[in-house]
Formats: structure tokens, sequence, C-alpha cells
């Protein structure tokens, strides 16, 4: 995972702004969508220390898509939680890319930013998100779940997983 260069925009759109990515973000995203959705990524980084960075294979550096933190801001949702979030373009799934980025990401969630816990949010359809969450070792949090149509506006409610410090510090054998 690294920084994000103002010349991974175009591609990080081209090779995730697809149906099939989308399917449970809301839908292919417009221009407008997009610019918007860079901003905030921007922004996490600038307000926080912390974003969703771009994740890159490691054999040829090509662009797999984004893992990372942010604080939790979806309406309804619970807000200020921090949060690890990944997309990656459909060729990079089930290869093992996310669960590197995020197993990354929660060490740096926990060991440099001090969160006692964190979260991860996706709807209930989107079982290849939230099965990646338990293998994590994060567990349901239905007292955290809301409704929230911006990502699926048949099926709105966004279901919660999450895993506190200690919790992972155990399942990587290591000692606070």
């Amino acid at each position: 995972m690294r920084d994000w260069r103002e010349e991974d925009w175009p591609e990080f759109w081209r090779l995730t702004n697809t149906p099939a990515v989308m399917r449970w973000l809301g839908g292919v995203a417009d221009a407008a969508t997009r610019t918007a959705a860079q901003t905030r990524v921007e922004g996490y980084r600038r307000d926080h220390g912390h974003t969703f960075w771009v994740v890159e294979r490691k054999d040829d550096g090509a662009l797999l898509g984004f893992c990372g933190l942010k604080r939790s801001n979806q309406a309804g949702g619970p807000i200020g939680m921090m949060e690890v979030g990944w997309r990656l373009r459909e060729d990079a799934w089930g290869k093992g890319y996310a669960s590197e980025a995020a197993v990354a990401s929660l060490d740096l969630a926990f060991d440099r930013f001090g969160a006692d816990e964190v979260i991860a949010l996706t709807v209930q359809g989107n079982t290849g998100s939230w099965g990646l969450m338990l293998r994590l070792g994060m567990e349901r949090r239905e007292d955290l779940d809301f409704d929230n149509a911006d990502f699926d506006p048949e099926l709105p409610r966004i279901i919660v997983h999450a895993i506190s410090r200690e919790s992972w510090q155990a399942a990587r054998g290591m000692t606070s």
C-alpha cells in the first residue's frame, strides 16, 4: 500500500468503476460522484493522517484498488469510529490481496493510530466483503447496523463487523 499520486486516479476509476465492482457501492459512479469520492479520500489523509491507500501488486506494481482506514461517517451509522475498508478491481478478487492489505491496515489502526476497536461496513448481500471481515476475526455488531440507501436502495441495511485491539493482538500472537 502507498499514498495516492494524482496520476493514479484515472487508472483507479477505469479499473474499479465497473458494474461488478460497484454493485454494492451504489452503482457505477458518474463524474461528480468520482470527484467527490476523490476529495473525501484525500481529506481523510489530511484530516486524520490515514486514508484508503493505493493497493499495488508487488511483482509488477499494477494498481489493484484501495484499502485502508477512515473515520466512519455514513449517515445513520456509527460516527467517528475507526473503519477499515477496501475496493479492488474484479480480476484481483479471491487472490488474497484484500486480506493482505486489510491485515496491514488493521495493524496500522491499532499500532500507529491507537484505535481500541475497528469496524467494517457492507451491505448484507456483499458476501465476499463480510466473508473477509469474518476471516479477519471481526465479529458482527448488529447493535451498530443501520439503514443507508446510498449503497443499495433496494436493500439499504448496512451491516457492521468489528474487532477490538485485544482480539486483534490475540489473533496475531501479540501482547499489548
